[in-house]
């Protein structure tokens, strides 16, 4: 799930941003309230415009809401978790905290308070506190939660000096690994729809590794490019099992996919130099053919969150065969955007642009 993290006013009409957890649904905060859409349509469902809101996080398709103020009114203090029912338009329940809440994450299990320090674990049905983790300094909320209710684990940054992971069992409440991905402190990570895998990037922006989280190993490595870029997002394909492309977004506005898995078998040519040197996890890292690009996506420097929807196989052509993948992007400057990649099993890929939806003049159906 794409993270729902804060943004300055003045510097975007979107303040947060956020993917329900099978990103079928997405949430928009805006200094006005927070508006929830179907990602599937673009249709705009359910509104409320009561002021800021620095965090709104759905608990898939369900009528209950995580969402915290962002405290430009008393009433929405950055330190008070709300949860809000959308079929009432009541709060459930609220919990209030000694500091800022910078991010929330939820699952049918869990919910995962994160404050600068420290970050809690509650039962999500009985509100129970299971868990208080103290974490180094992590001003930006930085943290990843596997959506499913088995493996329910949880990743955020062991070091301020560097891009390393601490992944937490939130289930069995202990730690599995720490995990050093880079050397920079890190800025994006994701875990893949099963938790198996856990793509990280670091402040450098350069290079984009994905971990088996089992064997705190490396599995994949890929270079972004030469120049540092700072990744605003990354989102592995639906695939349970070994997800065949991850996508990524940059400050360059450019949207990246890297083929993994199955979807590098199918497409591989043996380099008899670099194959013989580098084994083929890491050497993927230098072979430019597994990923491919779109520029400007996004206008440069706009955060923007991106998520791939379904991955469909196609065949459009006698002979032709290879992969469609349906990619959503929600950018600050309050649009929405649908994405077609097809790639064939021959690698060669091409771009359509679907659906545009501005988030900010759409009105909503809802009677109430």
């Amino acid at each position: 799930m794409a993270s729902s993290s804060a943004a300055s006013p003045s510097a975007s009409p979107v303040l947060c941003a956020s993917f329900n957890q099978d990103n079928s649904w997405f949430s928009v905060g805006t200094k006005d309230g927070f508006k929830l859409f179907d990602a599937r349509t673009g249709r705009l469902c359910f509104e409320r415009a009561v002021g800021a809101f620095s965090i709104v996080e759905m608990l898939f398709s369900t009528n209950l809401l995580a969402i915290v103020g962002a405290g430009e009114q008393p009433s929405l203090s950055p330190r008070k978790l709300c949860l809000f029912n959308t079929l009432t338009g009541s709060a459930l329940r609220e919990l209030n905290f000694l500091t800022s809440i910078i991010a929330v994450r939820l699952n049918r299990k869990r919910l995962i308070v994160v404050l600068q320090d420290k970050t809690y674990i509650y039962d999500l049905n009985s509100l129970v506190i299971l868990e208080t983790i103290d974490t180094v300094p992590n001003n930006k909320g930085l943290c990843a939660f596997s959506p499913g209710s088995e493996s329910c684990y949880l990743a955020l940054p062991a070091s301020t000096t560097k891009g390393s992971v601490l992944i937490y069992n939130t289930v069995a409440l202990q730690s599995v690994c720490q995990i050093d991905a880079h050397r920079s402190p890190l800025v994006a990570m994701i875990f893949s729809s099963s938790g198996t895998y856990l793509a990280t990037a670091s402040q450098q922006g350069t290079i984009i590794r994905v971990h088996l989280v089992s064997q705190a190993t490396e599995s994949y490595s890929f270079r972004r490019g030469t120049y540092p870029s700072t990744i605003y997002s990354l989102s592995f394909g639906p695939c349970a099992d070994v997800p065949e492309v991850l996508v990524a977004t940059s400050s360059s506005g450019s949207l990246h996919a890297f083929l993994l898995g199955s979807a590098i078998k199918q497409r591989r040519k043996p380099n008899r130099v670099i194959g013989s040197l580098i084994p083929d996890t890491l050497s993927d890292a230098f072979d430019h053919a597994y990923h491919h690009i779109l520029h400007n996506v996004v206008p440069a420097c706009v955060k923007s969150h991106v998520r791939i929807y379904s991955i469909d196989n196609i065949s459009s052509a006698p002979g032709v065969s290879g992969f469609r993948a349906t990619i959503f992007i929600i950018t600050h400057n309050g649009y929405f955007r649908e994405y077609s990649l097809n790639v064939t099993k021959s690698n060669e890929s091409s771009w359509s642009l679907e659906r545009e939806v501005n988030l900010l003049d759409t009105i909503s159906n809802d009677p109430n």
